[in-house]
């Protein structure tokens, strides 16, 4: 028997408590985006009482009762806060946070397709499958649970592969305004760059508009970058990255190398080596 006393005993069940249940915050957080919680409040344009967005939402009547408890959590959470809804009114209503903000379904930066693709039971679901993977020979728990790599499902799944770039894309969004904003030393000087798995080019296509003497190379997957169209200093090439990235004076990586082993990643950045080599290139950018 552990030797804990009984503050101990119940701050340690505290901890395991904390973890099982650590998936009701994002799954409540996907619930008020999948009800337009966000753009309910955004659009009452004050603090919202409770009765007035159970009124304005799509629920069941006999769920309503229900909502106060998932705005509770979310409260918690800090993706809404409490205020009064009029200087000389007690009763308090909800606004959006700094966070919530970037629900919205209007605001350009918004990472709902990013939520929307990082909670989808697809890519939840290989979770459940970790202890089984650690026992077979596959190569990451997808693998497992869906009998192909991420990739592979993503080439045969075109509804997927839309799905995954436009949250990939969102995520580039918000992304590129504070690189660009906050760093565009870093493209200064350059005549070339490539972004190596670069999606449908949301963040090449910011970069080459801000820098337009700048050639900027969107590279991926054949099946990623088909049908894609570029303008006068941005061009799509498909190809792997494993085995030949286009010559250029720099290369960006972004959300690339956590995706693969240590061994691979030393194949991709020698492959970007390759790429600069010769041409007075010496910038490889990783970004997450």
């Amino acid at each position: 028997m552990i030797n804990l006393g009984d503050a101990e005993l119940l701050e340690a069940q505290a901890h395991v408590w904390n973890h099982i249940f650590n998936f009701i915050n994002s799954m409540s957080l996907k619930c008020a985006v999948q009800l337009g919680i966000p753009d309910v409040i955004q659009r009452h344009g004050k603090p919202i009482s409770l009765s007035h967005l159970i009124s304005a939402l799509p629920v069941h009547p006999a769920k309503s009762r229900c909502i106060p408890r998932l705005m509770r959590i979310l409260v918690h959470s800090g993706f809404f806060a409490r205020a009064k809804i009029s200087e000389n009114d007690e009763e308090e209503g909800y606004v959006l946070t700094n966070a919530s903000q970037l629900l919205l379904k209007d605001n350009p930066l918004s990472v709902t397709p990013f939520l929307m693709a990082m909670l989808d039971p697809i890519l939840t679901g290989p979770w459940h499958y970790m202890s089984t993977w650690f026992l077979n020979d596959d190569v990451t728990p997808f693998n497992t649970a869906h009998g192909k790599t991420f990739w592979e499902y993503l080439g045969h799944e075109p509804n997927l592969n839309n799905f995954f770039n436009e949250a990939m894309a969102s995520d580039a969004r918000l992304v590129t305004q504070v690189l660009i904003n906050e760093f565009k030393g870093v493209f200064e000087g350059l005549k070339s760059l490539v972004d190596v798995g670069g999606g449908t080019g949301t963040l090449a296509k910011a970069i080459a508009k801000s820098f337009p003497d700048l050639d900027c190379t969107v590279f991926d997957l054949p099946h990623v970058v088909a049908g894609l169209q570029g303008t006068h200093n941005l061009k799509y090439v498909g190809g792997d990255m494993f085995d030949e990235i286009p010559p250029t004076d720099a290369i960006l990586l972004k959300w690339i190398l956590h995706d693969w082993s240590d061994e691979e990643c030393v194949k991709i950045l020698k492959r970007c080596k390759e790429a600069i080599k010769g041409r007075g290139g010496k910038n490889i950018f990783e970004i997450k």
